[in-house]
């Protein structure tokens, strides 16, 4: 009995040992990855605050902190758009000028009023004028007199790069994206509502996807948003011409931007300047 007490004893401390040595090797482990391992929560924190730090000082405003039941898929910060490459390197939320933004959280609420649970779903914001250089030069098989139909040309400035123009479109109470009959960056003629009439005609586009397209067109109406003849998807707050004399032009995702005031135009007959908010330019 004696010599049976004894033996398993010693098993019971040689487990312990080799349990505890087991354990501080695992600790070992953990503590040698914390080491080496970079935080990317700390990172991508860090890397927030400083770009919008960058963006607050030349009027942008985080769109969430404005209105977080506005639902964002930032299409530029991912591999999921026309170009099929991240453009955005650091822009991981959207940027708007701030009453741009405030604008756009009273249609949010319209929207909620006429149809309960549905949101709006912003595609992109404030653009960069160099990532609208590269998408400029990705189309460079296109000619240049037809290219300012896809995107603007970055000599001239967007409405997109004052943060005054946003990409969108609405999805329903469960999250999912209303049939608009063209999906977003879609360069074909149907994308376009000035030839909604002749698809509808045709019934290439539904009467259900018209009706979403009115839809959306009525809600940014409802905060003087105006949607553009070849975009179904694209709204400016306010004209080109005006947007330079009201913001600074962001160059670069640094939060680098400059003055770039476009010059009103003036009306032909009686050569009076034409009243900044009325000014026709749709370039995107």
């Amino acid at each position: 009995m004696f010599l049976y007490i004894v033996k398993w004893s010693w098993i019971l401390i040689f487990g312990i040992f080799f349990s505890c040595h087991q354990n501080d090797q695992v600790a070992d482990s953990i503590e040698f990855i914390e080491d080496t391992v970079p935080s990317v929560i700390k990172f991508d924190s860090t890397l927030l605050i400083q770009v919008e730090q960058a963006m607050r000082e030349i009027g942008l405003i985080d769109l969430l902190l404005v209105d977080s039941t506005i639902q964002i898929d930032l299409k530029y910060a991912t591999t999921n758009n026309f170009m099929a490459t991240q453009l955005y390197d650091t822009l991981s939320r959207l940027f708007l000028q701030k009453d741009v933004a405030i604008r756009l959280s009273k249609s949010q609420k319209f929207l909620d009023s006429i149809h309960p649970g549905y949101s709006l779903l912003v595609y992109d914001g404030a653009r960069p004028r160099a990532v609208q250089q590269e998408m400029w030069d990705a189309l460079d098989s296109i000619p240049i007199y037809r290219r300012g139909k896809y995107v603007s040309n970055p000599r001239n400035g967007s409405v997109h790069n004052f943060g005054a123009a946003v990409d969108l479109t609405i999805v329903d109470s469960f999250g999912i994206e209303l049939d608009m009959g063209a999906g977003y960056d879609d360069f074909r003629e149907i994308a376009s509502p000035k030839n909604e009439a002749r698809f509808l005609k045709s019934g290439e586009l539904t009467s259900d996807q018209y009706n979403n397209r009115k839809l959306l067109r009525r809600v940014m109406r409802y905060s003087k948003f105006y949607n553009i003849p070849s975009e179904w998807w694209h709204f400016n707050a306010c004209s080109r011409i005006s947007a330079s004399h009201r913001y600074q032009l962001l160059l670069s995702e640094s939060g680098s931007s400059i003055w770039f005031k476009i010059p009103f135009k003036r009306d032909s007959i009686s050569g009076s300047e034409i009243n900044p908010g009325q000014d026709s330019t749709t370039l995107f």
